[in-house]
């Protein structure tokens, strides 16, 4: 991982997040390689499973010429008391890249300014490798039709989302998810598409 520039301050945020920090670094240095980090988002998220507390963290890196996605996750085994983790990175082109959805909720929205706080943030980020279909029956406006008009539907791209909230994650945590939003919306758009 690049040692300077962002590429410190991503490295700093990993140690920040407690998270298994020399396995999440570790993870992104083998996705990496000797590319520069141009923006990040470090996303430790806590969740309940039944009476057990599991962590997750998720790291997005843009560079100069690819996104990269890692998630670590923590485990244990039902029959053994074994914990675990797993960590995975993905490394997508940016050509692949071709969804970058901003979702923003705001508190009081006629009281709100440019640079304004945001309350929360979606970042949803598709590059074809999951696709969600939902059909529904078709139909027509008829109601005493009994036809089989087949099935009407929707397909998107819905490879990642990442949700963070100022009450949950903090005000630093949603700028940085707007800012890399930002990057990443500037990068793909340069881009040539494939």
């Amino acid at each position: 991982m690049s040692q300077s520039g962002p590429g410190v301050a991503l490295r700093a945020d990993i140690q920040r997040s407690g998270y298994y920090p020399e396995i999440v670094g570790e993870a992104l240095d083998t996705a990496l390689g000797s590319e520069d980090v141009i923006s990040y988002v470090v996303h430790h998220e806590a969740t309940f499973d039944r009476d057990e507390l599991r962590r997750h963290v998720t790291v997005l890196v843009l560079t100069a010429n690819r996104l990269i996605v890692c998630h670590v996750d923590e485990h244990s085994g039902e029959e053994v008391e074994l914990h675990y983790a797993t960590a995975s990175t993905e490394a997508v082109r940016l050509e692949r890249v071709d969804s970058v959805v901003v979702t923003r909720v705001v508190s009081n929205p006629a009281d709100h300014r440019p640079g304004g706080p945001t309350a929360e943030v979606v970042l949803t980020i598709g590059w074809g490798a999951v696709s969600r279909i939902d059909l529904e029956p078709a139909g027509c406006q008829d109601p005493s039709c009994e036809a089989d008009h087949g099935f009407t539907g929707t397909s998107s791209n819905d490879d990642l989302a990442v949700r963070v909230s100022e009450a949950a994650d903090g005000a630093d945590v949603v700028a940085q998810v707007l800012h890399f939003a930002g990057a990443l919306s500037e990068a793909t758009a340069t881009r040539p598409s494939s």
